[in-house]
């Protein structure tokens, strides 16, 4: 989602700040900014383009400084146009905001009482040249400036309701960045503190990607964090119960940050590379396990799996679709009862806690802000043991969840997820197996034979992503159409919902998935010779259910799409196409079984002539509700 960069530095900070967009781009955005400190005044730099077209802005204006914040902005409040991008400026009452400023702000999350600020800050005489929460920030801080930025930001965010990570620095203070977080991270980077022509400089980030390259000593900010950068120096404060901000001292981390600039070789986008990385990914995700023990989830796991009676999965988008999955799996070989629970919906409605409940979270990034606002507020419930499976190692969620299994997928560009899918559901199936092991449903020959399947996994994926050609026959008949269905029938009816996520992601097609059961009761209206039928038709014992669902759908002149295991006996015929999986794989069947879904959502965007990677009105990381 939106990004931040900031900088001190003695040398010219303008090429680290543009560089550090271009690594968070992935995050998805529709605007982009940076502001400086020049020659005594603020000056800026705005677009709704890319970022490459800042660049060339910056550049032909001769934008240099050592002090300066940037920006890649995800809209939320007001359109995505110029003068609602960051950075935002204050001047002062009676100021128009566009104007030469004092303060300039960037800023991601939202803040909840930003009308009630407004209305504050107007009656005192600031002119508001947006429709955004963050301008409210700025007037705030410029209004509380007293000749202290640091004094001016730790009272501000006193005010503030909401989540927010902030960077900000003063036209009057030169060589000094604030930077401030609650509820969105924010990263701190410290420069080479002596020996070079550039010691003493400091970074402000909202990822440690953005830093690659530059440092890799990154301290994690932790909530109600606020950090003053100056060069050759930096303190962290923390706000106390009592409102009061205290000196911390807090880890530093050495971090080798992906640069998130790998070469596609012979790939034409990020999204099919991280597809066909998804055998690399498994394995590595599957490289230091040798055998099922819960220690694989972390110290004192045992004695938390022996204190569970449930699991409540909690995640968002495609991570619930794994959650979904897992759900199949822990029922029936863990034997224990599971629920899943959209994160942005669950602490909004009444539920029924059990303190013997294994909340899991999932969530690529680890800083989905529904999903750590879902996972607090189970604690809250008395619901203390927590686990996540994340592909992050150093995000909030593993720091906030008491256990954690970190999939290896790598940095995923592409905004629709693919490997990170695939890798959460290698974590989950192993969470299924160390749980059914300790609550006794395990026995010594299925962990072998269980264990066999997950090695030979990789070469399976490769066997699936050998079919791309004859999805892509498939993908020119589905560019020209407008809406399709999908089907599955139990473990892999989520991966139904996941294909039609995909395809509506990248395509813009609109897409639906039902369980095949589920098409009697409604969604056969829908079905015509321009409703494509994609069905999920594993060899499983749903298999002839399945089949009488397929002829539901061809008795009303329906198109069906069948990726089929080689032993269904789904013969190919009119209106009927058959995609020949290689091999049954059992309960590891739908991490083979999405990989082709995932192809056709590709190769139809690329026949619409979409943008892939960067999807309309989508970002990678959600940091804001």
């Amino acid at each position: 989602m939106c990004g931040i960069v900031g900088a001190v530095s003695t040398r010219n900070i303008v090429p680290i700040l543009i560089e550090g967009l271009k690594r968070l781009e992935y995050r998805g955005y529709d605007s982009c900014g940076v502001a400086v400190h020049q020659n005594g005044q603020l000056r800026r730099a705005r677009s709704t383009s890319r970022v490459a077209e800042l660049e060339a802005n910056v550049r032909s204006d001769e934008v240099q400084s050592g002090t300066g914040i940037a920006h890649t902005r995800w809209a939320t409040h007001g359109a995505p146009v110029v003068h609602n991008a960051h950075p935002h400026f204050s001047a002062g009452p009676g100021a128009k905001a566009a104007s030469a400023g004092r303060i300039a702000l960037v800023h991601n999350g939202i803040i909840e009482n930003h009308d009630e600020l407004r209305a504050e800050l107007k009656a005192k005489g600031y002119v508001f040249d947006s429709q955004t929460d963050t301008e409210v920030i700025a007037h705030l801080v410029d209004h509380l400036y007293d000749g202290d930025l640091l004094d001016a930001v730790q009272r501000a965010t006193l005010q503030l309701r909401g989540a927010f990570a902030i960077a900000v620095f003063c036209r009057d203070e030169p060589h000094r960045v604030i930077g401030a977080r609650e509820g969105s991270p924010l990263v701190l980077g410290i420069g080479d503190r002596a020996g070079s022509k550039n010691s003493g400089e400091n970074f402000l980030a909202s990822d440690a990607m953005a830093l690659a390259g530059v440092t890799d000593q990154i301290v994690y900010l932790e909530e109600g964090d606020v950090v003053d950068l100056q060069l050759g120096k930096l303190w962290i404060t923390s706000r106390a119960a009592d409102g009061a901000y205290k000196v911390v001292q807090r880890e530093v981390r050495t971090v080798h940050a992906h640069t998130g600039a790998a070469e596609l070789g012979p790939y034409r986008h990020y999204m099919q590379k991280e597809i066909f990385e998804q055998p690399r990914a498994i394995a590595d995700t599957l490289d230091a396990v040798e055998g099922i023990t819960p220690e694989l989830f972390g110290d004192g796991a045992y004695k938390v799996f022996k204190d569970v009676d449930q699991v409540l999965i909690l995640a968002c988008g495609t991570s619930y679709y794994s959650g979904s999955t897992a759900k199949y799996w822990l029922e029936s070989i863990a034997k224990i009862p599971t629920s899943v629970e959209i994160a942005s919906e669950y602490r909004y409605r009444d539920s029924v806690p059990n303190p013997r409940t294994l909340v899991v979270t999932i969530t690529q990034s680890g800083e989905t802000a529904d999903t750590l606002a879902a996972l607090k507020h189970a604690r809250s419930l008395g619901m203390k043991h927590t686990l996540t499976v994340c592909n992050v190692a150093t995000s909030a969620m593993v720091r906030e969840c008491e256990l954690a299994y970190i999939t290896r997928a790598g940095a995923e560009i592409g905004v629709a997820s693919t490997k990170a899918f695939s890798t959460q559901l290698v974590g989950l199936f192993l969470l299924t197996l160390a749980l059914a092991q300790v609550r006794g449903h395990l026995s010594d020959a299925q962990e072998q034979e269980h264990l066999k399947a997950l090695r030979h996994l990789p070469v399976a994926v490769q066997a699936v992503l050998a079919l791309e050609p004859q999805v892509i026959a498939w993908s020119e008949e589905f560019a020209r159409k407008e809406n399709a269905l999908f089907l599955g029938r139990g473990l892999h009816y989520p991966i139904a919902l996941e294909g039609a996520l995909k395809l509506k992601e990248i395509s813009y097609i609109h897409a639906e998935a039902y369980p095949a059961g589920e098409l009697k009761h409604g969604p056969l209206a829908l079905v015509t010779a321009e409703m494509p039928v994609v069905t999920v038709a594993p060899n499983d014992a749903l298999l002839e259910k399945l089949k009488s669902n397929l002829q539901e759908v061809r008795a009303r002149g329906g198109e069906l799409f069948v990726f089929a295991d080689a032993d269904t006996r789904i013969e190919s015929s009119e209106g009927l196409h058959v995609i020949r999986m290689p091999e049954h794989y059992g309960a590891l069947s739908p991490i083979l079984h999405v990989v082709p879904l995932q192809l056709l959502a590709y190769h139809t965007a690329c026949a619409r002539g979409t943008d892939v990677d960067k999807p309309r009105n989508l970002a990678k990381s959600v940091t804001v509700e």
